[in-house]
């Protein structure tokens, strides 16, 4: 055997042996989402012996999954919607003026995502509570917020492999700038848009803390803050805590499978070309 077999051959063994170590977990809570409370300690680590399948039926009624779902598409979707509008936009406008404030403001952007959320969670949540701007509204606000600087840095890289050349030629066909953009440049950047979609759309939909701090109204409540009705004073209804876990899994791997092969493309765009 040639040495570049075994090599080809090793690093084949290695990627299995990584991707079976991260598939375990979730392949851990499949198994115990058909568990009961005892086998799970008991029987942590394989199938089930007796497969319980009513954890679901319960664990969709105390997610009181239907509204709780919906609550999540809802503010998922539309921050997701203004994320990719505001910060596409924005990149444009950076992209194409090349003086030094629009670089300025470019390296701004990209700075703020070295700030960590907890440092400003508290006087956010406490700024925005005194003008009575909480729960969904305010919630897809902070989003937004929260979300533009790493949109616009991948945006922004996909925006410079764009010659200006094809600006030039749509305004001298009569295009208006807004009319360029949405027209010729932004169906260029599918691929950006669709790793934007899915890097947000994975954070947002599994996200507790800011939601937990925004929200206060009982009918406005997400999958993940549902989640914590599982987890009592006294007792955690673990069994029912998994099976509510699988159901909130399925929904994003479904739009990651979707959307996967635009992933690796659009962040290799955006990264090495800013």
């Amino acid at each position: 055997m040639s040495a570049v077999k075994r090599h080809n051959r090793l690093v084949a063994l290695l990627g299995i042996v990584l991707s079976l170590s991260w598939l375990y977990p979730f392949v851990i809570i499949l198994f115990g989402s058909f568990k009961n409370r005892a086998e799970i300690f008991t029987n942590t680590l394989w199938w089930p012996q007796e497969p319980i399948a009513e954890n679901y039926p319960r664990a969709y009624d105390g997610l009181e999954f239907t509204r709780s779902f919906f609550n999540s598409v809802v503010i998922t979707s539309l921050s997701i919607g203004i994320i990719v509008i505001f910060s596409s936009m924005a990149a444009y406008a950076l992209s194409r003026n090349k003086g030094k404030v629009s670089s300025s403001i470019y390296f701004l952007c990209a700075l703020t995502m070295l700030i960590p959320f907890q440092s400003v969670m508290i006087p956010l949540v406490s700024i925005f509570g005194q003008v009575n701007f909480l729960n969904r509204a305010g919630l897809i606000f902070m989003n937004l917020g929260f979300a533009s600087s790493m949109s616009i840095f991948l945006y922004y890289g996909a925006m410079r492999s764009i010659s200006a050349s094809l600006d030039e030629a749509a305004y001298l066909d009569g295009g208006n700038p807004f009319q360029i953009f949405w027209r010729v440049i932004f169906p260029i950047l599918k691929p950006t848009t669709v790793t934007v979609i899915i890097l947000n759309a994975i954070r947002l939909w599994n996200d507790f803390l800011l939601p937990s701090l925004v929200i206060n109204q009982e009918g406005m409540r997400t999958i993940p803050l549902r989640m914590y009705y599982f987890f009592g004073e006294y007792t955690i209804q673990w069994e029912l805590a998994l099976a509510g876990l699988v159901l909130a899994i399925i929904p994003i791997i479904i739009l990651y499978v979707f959307l996967q092969r635009h992933i690796v493309e659009g962040v290799t765009e955006g990264a090495t070309k800013s």
